[in-house]
């Protein structure tokens, strides 16, 4: 045996072990002997016999109360609470000294003290140093939160969501293990974002002067440096300490954060799959606790806990209103059995408030994260790094030197890797930075790429890097007759923005199982028009917006004429539009609009 807990490993055919706090999950488990032990540890081994006459289990802990007790013949009431309060050190987890942070969102919220073991490692910390929006921060001045205290938030928030199953449905015997692994699932799902968030893994990593092709995501990161934390700080034997059984319980962790493990793929080199890959069953929970997977991040319907905290902190910075109300969902979310299978369920009459947390998740990507100023900033600055790329090293592991690009296979190289690069090429001096330094300058000065002009396509289109560059081609091909304004591919930029409600075009809320308060342990589906019928219709929306970078006003106006071209070759739902007009245009109409004075908004 390699120390793993075998797939087949049942109550039924586990052997019992002697009860021991730090290891709370074995209650479960334990025969009428070891429930008996468990009293003397507790100093209450004069009800030995009582527990013994009734043959009590650990599995039936759980359910006793105190007219229970009472029944057996154990008195007085002190006695009674006594052993209850005993028995529930079992399954809490506030029996051991919080410690309490201030959060402007959640208020005063607790942590664990292994929770704090991970929060004051230096790998955690370096998300103070990579910002929650990227690039939103140079547009919306309140967007200055950071990645650490959305971490924070969210692995307060799953273990509110575990927590409150457990107190509401016992029968799920979910443990004090259960609960310390979701919560560090949570504080550590976001460990992997390299500089500016999403930036980095969506718009660097991919480019084609970078690592065209790279098949690489954030979640796989965060679980390589979750390993490297626990490792470069000899977290195991904390661990162990606080009751977690490994290496069971960092498969666990790890799975909430990336998701259901895949099967190795014998693909030959250089050639795409010609099959789906094959999901292998999670290691870290057995079946019946495949709703814990839930809680982190659903990867079945997108109701997560993530999203709670990022709607409510992104709102609360972006100075934007927030009508989801996650609230009402710890208050109305259970445990039910769906085609044999247990997930997470909300209560019937809370269907409108599920269309109102994807629609915010819409109302944040147009009005914030897809800000077409937010967009360009963001490929200026994907641009600055690409430039910068061949000539930053990072030195790793064993003194190992690492590029921009490729830091990410060395935790400790990554772990150097945060927004800072900003400030770093910004203020260098080396004549090689020189054009990612001018760059980022004229971002600073907000001489940034202007938008020539806008349409949408009909079908979906899947905006990679080479797809963008390619119609940045056509454009520059799309010389209207007449124009003797000659512009290059490269003086152009294309950005497609998605705007869904989180699965693309589909209904979320198709995807989410609901009860009803006359039966709460049958899960169905609803129909859309029981919560409402002025729902969308269509649930994903997108846009091209195509960007100059020449600055010159006569330039510019060559650019709308080379982009109205070139949309009339593309099917669009509706006209095209042009970008706005010169500078000088736009302060004549407004000053047309304002009665000949001048004025100033933003």
């Amino acid at each position: 045996m390699d120390g793993k807990r075998p797939y087949n490993e049942t109550p039924e055919n586990r052997e019992p072990k002697v009860p021991r706090l730090d290891q709370d999950e074995d209650y479960i488990h334990w025969d009428v002997e070891a429930t008996c032990c468990y009293l003397r540890i507790e100093g209450l081994e004069e009800w030995e016999s009582k527990f013994k006459e009734k043959q009590i289990t650990g599995l039936a802990l759980r359910n006793l109360t105190e007219s229970h007790l009472k029944e057996i013949g154990i008195g007085p009431l002190e006695k009674r609470l006594q052993i209850l309060h005993s028995l529930q050190k079992l399954w809490h987890i506030t029996d051991v000294p919080m410690k309490v942070f201030n959060d402007p969102i959640h208020g005063h919220i607790e942590m664990h003290p292994l929770l704090v073991r991970i929060i004051d490692t230096p790998q955690f910390q370096r998300l103070r140093h990579i910002k929650q929006l990227g690039g939103a921060y140079l547009v919306f001045p309140g967007a200055s939160h950071n990645r650490f205290e959305h971490s924070l938030g969210v692995g307060y928030l799953a273990g509110q969501l575990v927590q409150t199953l457990n107190e509401r449905q016992p029968e799920l015997l979910i443990t004090r293990r259960d609960i310390l692994c979701v919560q560090i699932a949570g504080l550590c799902h976001d460990l992997g974002h390299g500089p500016f968030s999403h930036l980095y893994d969506g718009m660097f990593i991919p480019h084609p002067k970078v690592r065209p092709g790279y098949k690489w995501k954030h979640e796989k990161a965060s679980v390589q440096m979750f390993d490297h934390l626990v490792k470069e700080n000899e977290l195991e034997a904390v661990m162990l300490e606080h009751g977690l059984t490994l290496p069971d319980d960092l498969d666990f962790i790890k799975e909430q954060i990336a998701g259901r493990p895949e099967a190795p793929t014998t693909t030959p080199q250089g050639q795409a799959p010609t099959t789906p890959t094959k999901k292998l069953p999670y290691k870290g929970r057995l079946k019946e606790k495949s709703f814990l997977y839930e809680i982190v991040a659903n990867k079945r319907n997108g109701i997560d806990v993530d999203k709670w905290d990022y709607f409510a902190r992104d709102c609360y910075h972006l100075g934007i209103k927030n009508s989801f109300d996650y609230q009402r969902i710890l208050r109305f979310a259970r445990v039910c059995e769906v085609e044999g299978e247990k997930h997470i369920c909300i209560r019937e009459k809370e269907g409108a408030n599920m269309y109102d947390m994807f629609h915010t998740r819409s109302c944040l990507h147009r009005r914030a994260y897809q800000h077409k100023v937010v967009k360009i900033i963001e490929t200026m600055f994907a641009e600055a790094l690409v430039k910068a790329h061949p000539y930053i090293k990072i030195q790793g592991s064993g003194g190992k030197m690492f590029s921009l690009s490729t830091a990410i296979e060395d935790m400790e190289a990554y772990t150097k890797l945060t927004d800072c690069i900003f400030q770093e090429i910004l203020n260098s001096s080396s004549d090689e930075l020189a054009g990612a330094r001018k760059i980022l300058q004229n971002i600073i000065c907000r001489r940034l790429y202007k938008c020539v002009g806008q349409t949408s396509p009909t079908t979906h289109v899947e905006g990679s890097q080479d797809k963008l560059l390619e119609w940045a081609k056509e454009v520059a091909s799309s010389k209207p007759s007449g124009e003797d304004v000659v512009l290059k591919s490269e003086d152009f930029v294309v950005n497609v923005i998605s705007l869904d409600y989180g699965m693309k075009d589909k209904d979320p809320i198709d995807y989410v199982e609901f009860y009803c308060k006359a039966t709460p342990t049958k899960a169905n589906k609803i129909n859309r028009h029981q919560v409402s019928k002025m729902l969308p219709e269509q649930f994903e929306e997108q846009h091209i917006l195509v960007y100059c970078k020449r600055t010159d006003e006569r330039e510019l106006k060559a650019a709308k004429k080379y982009f109205e071209e070139w949309s009339k070759t593309k099917p669009q739902d509706g006209a095209a539009r042009a970008g706005q007009h010169s500078t000088t245009e736009k302060n004549k109409a407004k000053r047309s609009l304002l009665g000949g004075h001048g004025g100033a908004s933003r």
